[in-house]
């Protein structure tokens, strides 16, 4: 964790001192002072880090005004760095050719700085109202075992990576539930990462109590994510639980139906000092193969392996399909399923993108969802 934490920390500060770099040049080129410049970027560099580490011991409005400026910041610091990484490389390739005058580059790269500067801004307002405005995914599930007899087809309503905290607060609990409620489910599934990180924000506006689900004929439940991990696990799980909401810690449950659920801990356990995490294999051993089998695994690993399994359907989350162009594309090398739908095998997986998000409340290029599913078995 140190290592990581130090890479983290290398990669902020190098990107923040090229942009810092990007905009005293172009502006003392044109005779500008700096200052003013310097006093802002050094305020709004420093805002996410800040809010980060004050708000898990001190909780409030203004950590949390911190982390919603420190996670805009950091979209800025992804847009404005691929702008102007393109415009010195489209200045070096012109170089050989003196296409620009020598003399009108200062001038140039203040409009440079403008543009980049206004282009960004403009990106992170368009990401903000895609961000807030979130989707229902549909799907038509069919496997080829029985329910119990008499069953009706079964209507999930997933939900994955809500992160609750400085960032997505109350009004967005009041939208998730009708939202959830418009769908009429008989079983709500939540895929972990309910939390985001630190729990202070969390209990302190009692955010989850804004959660309203509807009548349920198969309940809720939920599973862990990596930022459960991340913050107090010791309190995420009884402050979710106390909401009427059960986590299942690599457990298998059996519904009423004769749908199986097999809730797993997040695989963050492996490399926590002090948790654990099952193997499929083992979680597997206690469901009944001739019946349907539904897997909550936060995060889409492995998924070909499933190929061999008696799992009928995983419902995953974690990627959040990038979030941001273009990290999506990263995402779709690091996962052999990073949104959406495939089978493999007998399988089903879909991959949520999740409803809230991490650092920055915006999303380019991809849409914030839940999921609605329609699970039928076999006819008799």
């Amino acid at each position: 964790m140190a290592i990581f934490l130090t890479v983290v920390l290398t990669v902020y500060i190098l990107s923040n001192l090229y942009l810092w770099l990007k905009g005293r040049r172009a502006l003392s080129g044109a005779g500008i002072g700096t200052t003013w410049y310097n006093v802002i970027f050094i305020t709004l560099a420093s805002t996410f880090f800040l809010g980060k580490f004050l708000e898990h011991s001190f909780s409030s409005v203004f950590t949390d005004i911190l982390n919603i400026i420190g996670g805009f910041w950091m979209a800025f610091m992804l847009y404005g760095i691929l702008a102007w990484l393109t415009a010195d490389i489209l200045l070096l390739i012109q170089k050989p050719f003196h296409i620009i005058p020598p003399e009108t580059i200062p001038k140039l790269r203040l409009w440079l700085f403008a543009g980049v500067t206004s282009g960004t801004l403009l990106l992170i307002i368009i990401g903000f109202f895609n961000a807030v405005s979130p989707v229902t995914s549909k799907y038509v599930i069919e496997t080829d075992k029985k329910f119990a007899a008499g069953s009706e087809p079964l209507r999930i309503v997933a939900v994955s990576d809500i992160h609750l905290g400085s960032v997505i607060r109350k009004r967005s609990m009041r939208h998730l539930s009708e939202m959830i409620t418009r769908e009429n489910p008989d079983l709500v599934l939540f895929l972990g990462d309910i939390i985001d990180g630190s729990i202070g924000p969390v209990l302190r506006g009692d955010l989850l109590s804004y959660l309203k689900l509807p009548v349920l004929r198969y309940g809720n439940y939920a599973i862990t994510g990596n930022h459960e991990f991340m913050g107090d696990l010791r309190k995420s799980i009884p402050y979710i639980e106390s909401k009427g909401i059960r986590v299942l810690k690599d457990e298998v449950i059996r519904l009423d139906n004769g749908v199986q659920i097999i809730g797993r801990t997040d695989r963050t356990a492996m490399h926590t000092p002090g948790s654990s995490r099952a193997s499929l294999e083992t979680l597997l051993a206690g469901t009944d193969s001739t019946a349907p089998v539904i897997l909550l695994d936060h995060q889409p690993y492995d998924l070909s392996a499933l190929a061999v399994t008696a799992v009928d359907l995983q419902l995953s989350g974690h990627t959040h399909n990038g979030q941001m162009w273009p990290i999506n594309l990263i995402t779709d090398r690091m996962f052999e399923l990073s949104h959406g739908y495939r089978m493999f095998g007998k399988t089903h997986v879909i991959v949520s993108s999740g409803f809230g998000l991490w650092g920055p409340r915006m999303r380019i290029g991809t849409r914030p969802e839940i999921l609605s599913i329609t699970l039928k078995g076999r006819s008799e």
